[in-house]
């Protein structure tokens, strides 16, 4: 798909093999002026570890990773002003295997009637980072400040700090989560809930969504918003009919550091094509009686088109659907930028809370 020359024709890396993140003509220059306060502008360094790499080669990369991850995007919201009339609690419940599964519960202080609530599963590849950090308390807080209530599942990841916990952990204490979340809707004001995430978290999302249409629970869900989904496996060997796999890798994520966290969640391999662990897999029967969905990408994401891929197979399966594509940014870039980027950061939050409205 890459050529050696350039290609004015052709967008991104397609067109100019030599183009960045910082001189696409496409990226917001805010956007791009940020990402460089933390060297995340340009060309990554080489990965230490591939996806051939031991586990536990892998495993200590990653914790590395995570580290360093926690630490960037907790500078890109330091210094932001306090989320006013919003409160926050934990609580927990037990999942599949028995252990603890932590809820970050937000809610605006003063609720006169039930609203909609966000089940928000943050992301980091099903691999790394939390949903205590300061990046995901900051996301919950303002999407309650919109008129939401918010809970933030704890699930185990395959690897750092939480980790390791392969496939279908995460995916199991997300549905845990969720089924204590319906069993409480009355007690947290909830009148009905969308489940929502970026990334990993829309990965997780969409199977959720999957799998509880198996399990006979849908009515659970009254939607689904998944941002930026990582959902394809697609990374280490990128598919030809994924083009920004090729356009847009190595601008703020690279195809080999989404493979290896992809060998991280499913190890031996052995579920490269359930929809469960990678739903871009999914089958017509797969999506048929699935709640509303909302697939918001990024234009210069290497994940974009695999989640145009996933809505346009929304529509053919006759989901309520519709797809949204926030131009200039990066993965996840409407998430994370908060200060560089606040009308990008807040159309996003209130286009979640129109669609939960409307449900």
């Amino acid at each position: 798909m890459t050529t050696a020359t350039t290609s004015p024709t052709l967008p991104g890396r397609l067109g100019n093999p030599a183009l960045r993140l910082n001189t696409d003509p496409r990226a917001d220059p805010r956007m791009v002026a940020e990402l460089a306060t933390a060297g995340l502008d340009g060309a990554s360094a080489p990965l230490p570890v591939t996806v051939n790499s031991t586990l536990e080669e892998k495993l200590a990369f990653t914790a590395a990773a995570e580290s360093a991850y926690e630490q960037i995007f907790g500078r890109l919201c330091a210094g932001l002003p306090p989320v006013e009339g919003v409160s926050s609690r934990t609580e927990a419940t037990t999942g599949q295997e028995g252990g603890d599964v932590s809820l970050h519960i937000h809610a605006p202080i003063a609720m006169t009637s039930p609203l909609p609530c966000i089940f928000h599963i943050h992301g980091g590849g099903m691999a790394i980072l939390k949903a205590s950090d300061p990046m995901y308390i900051r996301w919950r807080d303002e999407l309650a400040a919109a008129g939401l209530v918010v809970v933030g599942v704890e699930f185990r990841n395959a690897a750092g700090a939480l980790g390791n916990h392969p496939f279908p952990a995460g995916l199991d204490d997300c549905a845990a989560g969720l089924a204590w979340v319906s069993e409480h809707a009355r007690a947290l004001g909830i009148s009905k809930v969308v489940v929502s995430g970026e990334s990993g978290g829309g990965n997780l999302s969409l199977a959720t969504a999957i799998r509880a249409v198996r399990e006979g629970t849908i009515d659970r869900i009254a939607g689904v918003y998944a941002l930026c989904p990582y959902i394809s496996a697609a990374w280490a060997v990128k598919r030809p009919d994924l083009p920004s796999l090729y356009e847009n890798d190595d601008y703020f994520i690279a195809c080999d550091l989404m493979g290896v966290l992809a060998s991280i969640y499913d190890p031996s391999g052995a579920h490269a094509t359930d929809p469960l662990c990678w739903p871009l897999h999914a089958s017509r029967d797969d999506l048929q009686g699935l709640p509303p969905h909302v697939i918001s990408v990024n234009e210069l994401d290497p994940l974009r088109d695999e989640g145009l891929t996933y809505y346009r197979m929304l529509a053919a399966a006759g989901v309520d659907v519709v797809s949204r594509s926030v131009n200039g940014t990066c993965h996840a870039g409407d998430v994370l930028l908060r200060r560089a980027l606040p009308e990008v950061y807040a159309a996003t939050i209130h286009d979640i809370k129109g669609f939960a409205d409307r449900l």
